[in-house]
């Protein structure tokens, strides 16, 4: 069934909560994950900051996953959150994604329900929306 599961994170609350119900269902399905965060390439914040808090990001899932005795390999990449999921279902060859509803407050939270709900328009694979 789904073998490759795309989990893309902003370490917000919601986000984790995905992560840990794909992490629950890649131990079910004997399917590996694949832990993404995208560093959206029009945030001015210094690029080292941003790589070092999506590297956090990746490592706690990583080890949430092999604690549950799940295979997560880690994907840090620049580019558009909201654009890119597809792109990186398609290169990861995942076969399914498991997304978070919203990600962070404020404007955090509204980008990342666009990228919920663009991935949801635009993907090619079925797409497991966690609130």
């Amino acid at each position: 069934m789904f073998k490759r599961i795309l989990v893309p994170s902003d370490g917000s609350e919601h986000a984790t909560k995905a992560a840990d119900k794909a992490i629950q269902l890649a131990k079910i399905l004997d399917a590996e994950i694949v832990a993404v965060h995208v560093i959206d390439e029009k945030l001015i914040q210094p690029f080292e900051v941003l790589e070092e808090e999506g590297m956090e990001i990746l490592h706690q899932i990583q080890k949430k996953g092999e604690s549950a005795g799940v295979e997560v390999s880690e994907v840090l990449l620049l580019g558009n959150p909201r654009h890119d999921m597809k792109k990186i279902s398609n290169k990861t060859e995942a076969d399914l994604i498991v997304i978070a509803s919203h990600g962070r407050t404020g404007l955090e939270k509204i980008l990342m329900g666009s990228v919920a709900e663009n991935t949801l328009k635009t993907a090619d694979i079925p797409v497991l929306l966690i609130k």
